[in-house]
């Protein structure tokens, strides 16, 4: 292991605002930031390979720990060699809590002041998670990150209700943080909650703060407040966090919201938008959202874009695609998970370009026009002698 991986931490770079270009040292590589992290829920980012996954430039996943402990057990992933052999991933793994999940579950959970009792999804099973044993099964999945166990409620929600979570869920990350064992290049990140609530979010900070993590993410967001709301919360709890560490927008989202959240100080991402689109014909381009079961793609030889090198744009045609997704064919959301991946990962990589440059504003004005814009025309971009000959 190297020096700089004998303890995480993040280390910055550059400053455009509040925005900051910096790299995450863990026990499993260097992470560039900022990043958007694939999730792969149940040890696989879905419709995907890992070798897939790695050539769209990603560095880092997403596990989940409600999930695995079910199916298939955190203790045979742990006999299998643990997350990273299991699944062939090499590089950093940051798995969650389990804390949504299971408080998403509705009446078939319980929750105390301890824990969440709650029944399975799969066959109605009984369980029981703690801090503690969230924590525990976290290390026995190989996570490079752990994250607290938390409880995210609901918006909207009341303000005693948001004050009575985020007490909570304080309480339970001290906890977590008394069971996570520390190895070198390995971190847990606190997790800040207090819905929209700018009081409850700087007390959630100090209490994250006095504890004391590798990383500190914001959680409570994207749960059905809108992008407006969760711009103006990260606003004033983002500069809250220390400067010197990581800070995590939990569950976060389309390529404008990743946008905001790095003008707002965000160096790492993670949401399922991405792949879901991709399983459902969608395709993210610097043009804005194109839905590949449009009857105007069934005849155009274009690719989806003419700036992605992916497999999708590389060897096919939107034609190709169309006719992929009309017939039901597993290769459709295959080609198209991978094209907006690889199209979240080079986004990502030119925001923190203009980071460093200096030039970020500009970048987001011309991000923005473009996605406003709509598709391109046949004269903006003509369509090529195409498919190319094996």
């Amino acid at each position: 292991m190297t020096e700089s991986a004998t303890k995480m931490q993040w280390k910055a770079e550059a400053c455009c605002g509040q925005a900051r270009a910096g790299h995450l040292h863990t026990a499993h590589g260097t992470i560039p930031t900022p990043t958007f992290m694939p999730v792969g829920t149940v040890g696989t980012v879905k419709a995907m390979t890992m070798d897939a996954v790695r050539s769209t430039g990603a560095g880092i996943i997403l596990g989940n720990t409600y999930h695995l402990m079910l199916r298939p057990g955190a203790e045979r992933v742990r006999k299998m060699g643990g997350l990273h052999r299991m699944m062939d991933w090499s590089g950093p793994i940051l798995t969650d809590s389990g804390g949504f999940q299971v408080m998403s579950l509705g009446a078939l959970r319980k929750l105390d002041q301890d824990g969440v009792t709650f029944n399975s999804h799969i066959d109605g099973s009984k369980h029981r998670l703690t801090p503690e044993s969230s924590t525990d099964i976290q290390h026995a999945l190989d996570a490079t990150i752990t994250m607290c166990f938390d409880e995210c409620p609901a918006l909207p929600a009341t303000p005693e209700r948001l004050e009575s979570s985020m007490e909570l869920s304080m309480r339970w990350a001290a906890r977590s943080r008394e069971a996570f064992v520390q190895r070198p290049g390995y971190g847990q990140f606190g997790i800040v909650q207090g819905g929209t609530e700018r009081d409850l979010r700087a007390r959630s900070v100090k209490a994250l703060t006095d504890i004391g993590f590798e990383g500190y993410a914001i959680g409570g967001l994207a749960v059905g407040e809108g992008q407006e709301l969760m711009f103006s919360t990260l606003d004033f709890t983002t500069p809250l966090l220390p400067q010197d560490h990581a800070r995590y927008l939990m569950g976060v989202g389309t390529p404008d919201d990743l946008l905001g959240g790095v003008e707002r100080g965000v160096d790492m991402f993670d949401c399922v938008m991405p792949t879901r689109a991709g399983r459902t014909a969608r395709a993210y381009t610097e043009r804005g959202t194109l839905n590949l079961r449009n009857a105007r793609h069934a005849e155009d030889n274009r690719p989806i874009s003419p700036d992605c090198d992916c497999l999708a744009c590389s060897r096919h045609s939107r034609a190709y695609l169309h006719h992929l997704f009309r017939a039901n064919e597993i290769l459709g959301p295959m080609l198209l998970t991978w094209h907006n991946l690889a199209y979240y990962q080079r986004l990502m990589r030119e925001i923190r370009a203009a980071i460093v440059d200096g030039t970020l504003p500009q970048k987001a004005l011309a991000l923005r026009a473009g996605w406003a814009a709509g598709d391109w025309t046949q004269d903006e971009f003509p369509q090529p002698d195409w498919p190319p000959v094996p």
